[in-house]
């Protein structure tokens, strides 16, 4: 007979849904990690099967972690996702894994699974692990920056995410900064994940020398001395403390937290953080402005940290 009893907090399984991964994890009542998997994250971008790959392959993930879960004990749910969930009509909404877009994504997984979830954007997961368990740990009011491809920010309070009214608190990479600037893809122009993101600044780098370089290569050109790619990373570091010191200046959070691709670049902890500086409307701003520590198991452990 399996004497197990419920103990007082519950197990807890994270999902982090990527453009390229599906990461799960299992963490005991303790917050101690049980097992991981990650596979392929099914993709057939703007044909008619993506959603139901994408979500019939959660679903298996899923159901394989609970089974690991002892009998007799409670299990939280918690999805991050490259997007929103509407908050009127349920619908995932913002999504660069853009065969989610006009689904009910987790309406549709609850239904399956016959029990709630949990579901919040990717950069809010990571927000939370990194206040949690990581660089920004025992700061109260924490913002989190995923610097890759594109460019996402999540708001931590005490531990926990504010997701706002409509449920986009954090949104800061689609935040309009110039209006000359170029066109985003969500419709407006100069948006933060345009100057900053590795994708924005690679674009204009393009733009500026017909050349196609990554922002890796950009920024190695950049140490080595090239002209053409010391121009585009100097503009870039200006517009990274142009775009954070008005975040500052508006939040003003305890603590920023970097985390994505981008956030490997050393130069963001000096030279980028002096063009923050000049930017915020402090005269002597002391945000500490920190590398990630988690790396890319940030995702998924926020997510099993958001499950109710």
């Amino acid at each position: 007979m399996d004497k197990a009893m419920p103990t007082k907090h519950p197990y807890r399984l994270g999902v982090d849904l990527g453009g390229t991964k599906i990461e799960t994890i299992l963490l005991d009542p303790e917050g101690g990690s049980l097992g991981r998997k990650r596979t392929a994250t099914p993709r057939d971008p703007d044909g008619p099967t993506e959603y139901a790959r994408i979500r019939d392959r959660v679903h298996t993930l899923i159901e394989a972690a609970l089974g690991k879960v002892p009998h007799g004990h409670t299990c939280t749910i918690g999805i991050g996702i490259p997007g929103t969930i509407n908050a009127r009509t349920g619908r995932v909404q913002n999504a660069n894994t853009t065969g989610l877009i006009g689904h009910p994504f987790q309406h549709d997984l609850e239904t399956r699974l016959g029990r709630p979830i949990t579901m919040e954007n990717d950069a809010n997961c990571f927000t939370l692990a990194e206040a949690r368990q990581g660089a920004a740990k025992g700061y109260e009011l924490v913002f989190g920056i995923i610097l890759g491809t594109g460019c996402g920010g999540g708001i931590s309070i005490n531990g926990k995410i504010h997701s706002g009214r409509h449920l986009i608190a954090g949104e800061w990479g689609h935040f309009s900064v110039d209006p000359e600037g170029a066109r985003c893809y969500c419709g407006n122009r100069g948006c933060v994940e345009t100057k900053i993101s590795g994708g924005g600044v690679a674009q204009s780098f393009f733009e500026r020398t017909g050349q196609r370089l990554t922002l890796e290569e950009i920024t190695e050109g950049y140490r080595q001395g090239d002209p053409q790619c010391r121009s585009v990373f100097e503009q870039f570091l200006d517009d990274f403390g142009r775009c954070l010191g008005g975040l500052i200046s508006v939040l003003d959070p305890d603590a920023v937290v970097l985390g994505g691709g981008v956030s490997n670049i050393d130069e963001l902890y000096t030279l980028g953080v002096e063009q923050v500086r000049r930017y915020a409307f402090h005269e002597r701003i002391q945000t500490p402005i920190l590398k990630h520590q988690l790396g890319d198991s940030a995702g998924v452990i926020g997510a099993a940290w958001i499950g109710k």
